[in-house]
């Protein structure tokens, strides 16, 4: 009795997991669903994607969307577009939106420029809805030498036929912020740029800075200009210090230069001396020399002692002299 009682409830247990397991690999739900939306497909085309690791809802949910809205989209396009990596659901979206504003924009190019990672929705909206971009505060010199800042918005719309190798917003603004450099720099005074903001983006609109890039430039525009900093008079400034550092080291090395001649002869006094000195320590040995050998009598000797003698009361007095004058004067 108890055999036959478990017998059918394996049996239902087994056609439970056997349905589960058939439901979690068949997307039945989702094959129903396509039907329903007016979408042919068969179960096997599911079983397929499974074997093949697609998602089927990432493919079919996008396929029906395309079928509401009348596209003739291949489910073969979207499950190749989905194995390259893609998003199927933001090309789609954006192919209907491009439907709706009556933009050509066929599948394959739509899928080349979401595979080169750029939003084609994004893309899409932006031919419909122009975009501003707001560069940061530009500064420039005139040429009296004063910096002007000019703050710029450059409304750009997207060009879907160069979105594919095309640059992007940054290239957009480093060209504006070069043609606001270019144009203040060329301007007589700072004057004119104040008086004349406009005169900024007729220049740099002309010059036609949208080539080569994904967007096509509808109008610069200059929001706000500031003045900075004199930066002529600051060069002269520092000009002027460091001609004034220049002259300053040169004083300094014919100072040292002085110095050292000045220290030069003082050792050349000093040395002379020293010969004079030694000099006059030879002379009691050459007169001594001169009584032995007879080269010089007593009197001679004598005579020149009485020289020397008056020499000395000469300087004697001469010093006493100068030392009342200097008494005198104080």
């Amino acid at each position: 009795m108890e055999g036959e009682i478990l017998m059918p409830l394996i049996i239902i247990a087994v056609i439970v997991i056997a349905l589960a397991i058939l439901f979690t690999f068949v997307p039945v739900a989702l094959w129903i669903s396509a039907l329903a939306a007016g979408v042919k497909i068969s179960i096997f085309t599911l079983i397929g994607m499974r074997l093949r690791r697609v998602v089927p809802n990432r493919v079919i949910n996008p396929l029906i969307k395309a079928h509401k809205a009348g596209m003739d989209v291949k489910i073969n396009q979207l499950e190749s577009h989905y194995l390259a990596g893609g998003n199927v659901d933001r090309v789609v979206n954006a192919l209907i939106a491009a439907q709706r504003a009556n933009i050509d924009l066929l599948f394959e190019r739509a899928a080349a420029i979401d595979l080169a990672g750029r939003d084609v929705l994004e893309a899409v909206q932006m031919s419909v809805n122009p975009k501003v971009i707001e560069t940061p505060f530009i500064a420039g010199i005139a040429m009296d030498g004063i910096e002007v800042k000019a703050l710029a918005r450059i409304t750009v719309r997207a060009n879907i036929d160069r979105l594919v190798g095309g640059a992007g917003e940054e290239t957009i603004i480093a060209r504006v912020g070069e043609g606001v450099v270019s144009t203040i720099g060329s301007s007589d005074t700072h004057s004119e740029v104040l008086e004349n903001p406009d005169m900024i983006s007729q220049t740099v609109l002309s010059k036609g800075l949208d080539s080569g890039t994904a967007f096509e430039i509808l109008s610069i525009d200059i929001a706000d200009v500031d003045i900075g900093k004199n930066i002529g008079a600051i060069l002269q400034t520092d000009q002027a210090e460091a001609d004034k550092n220049i002259a300053q080291a040169k004083a300094e090395e014919r100072r040292a230069m002085a110095v050292a001649q000045e220290q030069e002869m003082l050792a050349r006094v000093q040395e002379m001396r020293a010969k004079v000195v030694e000099a006059e320590a030879d002379v009691p040995l050459a007169l001594a020399e001169a009584l032995r050998a007879g080269k010089m009598g007593v009197m001679d000797y004598m005579n020149y002692q009485n020289i020397d003698a008056d020499t000395d009361m000469r300087d004697s007095i001469g010093k006493l002299s100068k030392d009342n004058k200097d008494d005198e004067q104080n």
